[in-house]
């Protein structure tokens, strides 16, 4: 096998839900479909989800097979994006927490980016680990019992963890040697680690991103506003139907 085409017979799923941070999921996919992966998008519905760059919303991609219908033996490694939205809606999901859990008691290789790994922690899987996140969620993670490092990249056993977009080159390269089968020692191993501590101010590149973004059209604000009503209608049905 060429090293071009190294995951060339790997089933990979990918579990994200709307809201996904787009280059977390893209680059990643191009970059295993790349070296020869059969990629399969896995989420709580069917149809299209909604990627976001930030708070903006950007493209859809097809969702191949609902939780429903995956099975994590089917696959040999997963991979979740993070974003603001999305990884905050897998950790609620009783699927999703499962989905995460076989994979890591099947020993299989798992990585994650952004505060993709917050699904780890609901899961109940971070206590005794070493990685890293968005640092965001850096105390969510410790508080969980996970050693936190501010690096590009971490590696622990079978799982790859990265903080965000601007480790993207260095996360795509980490995962094609995880899901590869590249054997890596746990970052603990035989040395004393200790969680970096909390950022003193967040990335600037948001806070400037977040400041020049447009404002939304009133096509967007329209929606919204329907999307509110059609809310608060079947609340209040549900308020009679219970009176």
């Amino acid at each position: 096998m060429s090293v071009g085409r190294k995951l060339e017979g790997r089933r990979i799923a990918v579990l994200a839900a709307d809201g996904f941070e787009k280059v977390e999921l893209t680059v990643p996919v191009a970059a295993l479909r790349a070296t020869g992966a059969a990629v399969e998008i896995v989420s709580l519905r069917s149809g299209r989800i909604r990627g976001m760059n930030l708070h903006e919303p950007a493209a859809r991609v097809p969702v191949d097979r609902t939780l429903a219908e995956a099975s994590p033996d089917a696959y040999d490694a997963l991979l979740i994006p993070g974003g603001f939205i999305n990884p905050d809606l897998l950790r609620q999901s009783e699927a999703a927490r499962q989905f995460a859990h076989r994979f890591d008691a099947a020993r299989k290789p798992i990585a994650t980016i952004g505060q993709g790994p917050s699904l780890l922690a609901s899961a109940g899987l971070t206590q005794g680990r070493t990685m890293t996140s968005w640092p965001g969620i850096r105390d969510d993670l410790v508080n969980a019992g996970a050693t936190w490092l501010d690096r590009d990249v971490v590696r622990d056993g079978n799982w790859v963890t990265s903080r965000g977009p601007q480790d993207i080159a260095p996360f795509c390269k980490a995962i094609v040697e995880s899901f590869a089968g590249d054997a890596r020692e746990p970052v603990s191993e035989g040395t004393e680690v200790a969680s970096a501590p909390q950022r003193s101010a967040p990335p600037k590149l948001v806070v400037a991103a977040m400041q020049w973004l447009p404002r939304p059209s009133l096509r967007t604000a329209a929606v919204m506003a329907v999307l509110l009503a059609l809310f608060a209608m079947r609340s209040r049905r549900k308020r009679l139907a219970a009176a």
